[in-house]
């Protein structure tokens, strides 16, 4: 196989099309459309679908990009450090985010690593839609609770508690004689199962409370702020609300019974993890463990 044209078909794949890859690359379309073709004949496979406005790739062309893009950028990463004789962040960093954490935390690790870092090209995208970081070119993702994919190394960066908080006005449900559970009005952001029941301990005794709608709201800011204004209680991120809970605008009643959210920055499994990702990487664990409780 021709790597020069592999690398050829990967940089189109890569910019979706011959127009863009020529004028990023700065090299004649013709050429690019030339070496693409003679890579499908010495592979004996269409890899591109050519339309007059558009380019799609073939199963075989999507699974050669999947393949060997990381390979081709890995070796592009190994001869710039080389070159450059120096082992440092630089070039373009694509990160996808879900949106609390960028809308809450990452403008600031953002400003901070751009200065700490000055060589980095830093790109966040947030989105809370499950993306895949080799088709969509994502150098890291950060995912809660990730599910495992042997495609993908990382580092958990956050571990996080749910907290039933209310408004510190709001009296605390007691136990009825007999039950097992205690009803409580939430603000919730889905409809609770039917027979779905809150266990939470505050350190000294467990209490359980099955909830009753009052408020469904899409976002965590959003029932943040409708229990700060006192509609019933809601579970939240200890990094959300701990800053109200600290200036007595929320009450604690306990924590969720079970195991922490956990917040993994993730990365392709290549052998050679470029400086520019391990950096980004050790940045955001530094800073969220130094602001784990957020005031906003």
């Amino acid at each position: 196989m021709d790597l020069s044209a592999l690398a050829d078909f990967n940089l189109v794949a890569g910019h979706g099309g011959f127009g863009r890859a020529a004028r990023a690359s700065g090299r004649p379309k013709a050429t690019l459309s030339r070496r693409v073709a003679e890579l499908e004949a010495s592979l004996g496979a269409r890899l591109i679908e050519r339309g007059e406005r558009s380019l799609r790739l073939t199963e075989a062309g999507a699974l050669l990009h999947a393949r060997t893009g990381p390979l081709l950028s890995e070796i592009a990463e190994a001869g710039a450090v080389v070159g450059g004789g120096l082992d440092r962040p630089r070039g373009r960093l694509r990160v996808s985010a879900p949106l609390l954490l960028s809308d809450t935390q990452l403008g600031r690790v953002a400003a901070d690593f751009a200065r700490a870092y000055p060589e980095v090209e830093l790109e966040i995208c947030a989105e809370d839609r499950f993306v895949d970081p080799i088709e969509e070119s994502f150098d890291v993702i950060i995912r809660v609770n990730p599910k495992p994919d042997e495609r993908l190394v990382g580092r958990c960066v956050l571990r996080d508690e749910l907290w039933l908080v209310a408004s510190p006005d709001a009296r605390r449900p007691e136990l009825p004689a007999g039950a097992d559970a205690a009803t409580l009005s939430a603000a919730v952001r889905w409809t609770p199962r039917q027979d779905e029941t809150w266990r939470v301990h505050d350190g000294r005794t467990r209490r359980s409370y099955v909830p009753v709608p009052v408020l469904r709201l899409s976002s965590l800011p959003m029932l943040r702020d409708a229990v700060v204004a006192g509609a019933g209680a809601a579970l939240l991120p200890r990094s959300l609300v701990g800053g109200d809970v600290a200036a007595g605008r929320l009450a604690c009643w306990g924590w969720l019974e079970g195991s922490p959210t956990e917040l993994w920055a993730l990365h392709t499994s290549r052998r050679l993890v470029s400086p520019k990702v391990n950096a980004f990487v050790a940045h955001l664990a530094a800073a969220l463990s130094a602001g784990a409780s957020l005031d906003l």
